[in-house]
């Protein structure tokens, strides 16, 4: 599995981006520059027409820069969600806008910490006119305070169903969530009778958001193992530069194993990361179980090595004003995101026909 040249220098191009506009400040470029949030979407629809290996090349970029613009949240999930619901209107509709990153789109999915489509209770009633409301709570919503597209997941009669809600529309109260990992914006979306449009046929819900979790598992896992590279960058620099008795650090034989079994661990990580991005690319049916496989190895990796640059630094890895905290604390939230290691190892199980302890 290598990627192309062309995805190298798309790599180069972003890093570089990313180089010049810390935070936030990268989206616009990102987007007018290069086009990273149309990358997946049909060239039809204004966007690039290339698919899951580009994505994984521009994750693993902001991942190492632990980055904020709403890639993930916006040209993923929202994105991948419409084109799956094979609804063209919607997509002729939403998705221009989403390609030039002129619009920041929301996926309201979770609720009560669960990423399982078959576990959304958000209720969908029909209204008049075709309209429906929507009444739920959402937890985890990327970027869902500020998104000016809002997709939600509810219950109808049928089933789980996608809908198109307003986002200044009545009975929709959006709260930015105060989380452990400030790089990564999270909202909490409450749904009081609110007005939606359905998107794609009604029940199909679940469905796409099973496809829609393995891509954004093998979207996050390439971001985890750019982030776990970084880790690992950081400290062997670090490790050539202090000096204890008269030695750098990372001449001593303890620290070398340490900083091997990192190596490692990115590396199987980088490998489980791109079998999924390969697999998504090529509607592979094994991608479910390579998405899985990809999310459980790459979020205990990230968070090994994220704990071993705090470890390896000593007492200024805990400090504030160095960056190991912060990768610590996306690795965290890293590994909960889009489910558990544990549970994603379930879901290989499962899917192998495997028991379930």
């Amino acid at each position: 599995m290598r990627l192309t040249e062309e995805q190298e220098e798309l790599r180069s191009a972003v890093r570089a981006v990313l180089g010049r506009h810390p935070g936030g400040a990268a989206w616009r470029p990102l987007t007018g520059q290069i086009g990273v949030a149309g990358l997946a979407v049909p060239e039809e629809y204004g966007g690039a027409g290339y698919g899951a290996r580009e994505v994984h090349v521009v994750m693993e970029e902001l991942g190492r820069e632990l980055s904020p613009v709403p890639y993930l949240g916006s040209a993923v999930l929202v994105v991948r969600a419409l084109l799956a619901s094979g609804d063209a209107a919607a997509c002729a509709r939403l998705l221009p806008e989403l390609a030039s990153g002129t619009a920041v789109g929301a996926l309201a999915w979770a609720e009560r910490g669960s990423w399982d489509p078959s576990a959304v209770r958000a209720e969908a009633t029909r209204g008049s006119g075709g309209s429906w409301r929507i009444t739920g709570a959402k937890e985890h919503v990327l970027d869902g305070a500020e998104a000016g597209v809002l997709l939600v997941a509810a219950r109808s009669g049928a089933g789980v169903s996608l809908f198109e809600v307003p986002v200044d529309g009545a009975g929709v109260d959006r709260g930015a969530a105060v989380t452990m990992d400030s790089t990564r914006a999270q909202a909490r979306v409450v749904l009081t009778e609110a007005e939606g449009r359905l998107v794609g046929a009604e029940g199909e819900g679940e469905r796409v958001l099973a496809h829609v979790l393995d891509l954004a598992c093998a979207a996050l896992a390439a971001e985890q193992v750019g982030a776990a590279a970084r880790c690992l960058e950081i400290t062997l620099a670090y490790a050539g530069e202090r000096v204890q008795f008269d030695r750098p650090i990372g001449s001593f034989q303890a620290v070398k194993h340490r900083l091997a079994d990192a190596y490692v661990l990115v590396e199987s990580a980088r490998s489980a990361a791109l079998g999924a991005a390969f697999a998504a690319a090529e509607d592979d049916p094994e991608l479910t179980r390579r998405a899985a496989a990809a999310k459980s190895a790459c979020s205990e990796a990230f968070s090994a090595v994220a704990g071993e640059m705090i470890q390896l630094h000593g007492g200024i890895g805990i400090t504030w004003e160095h960056d190991a905290h912060r990768y610590f604390k996306r690795a965290h939230g890293a590994a909960r995101l889009f489910g558990p290691p544990a549970w994603h190892r379930a879901r290989l199980a499962a899917d192998l026909g495997l028991p379930v302890a």
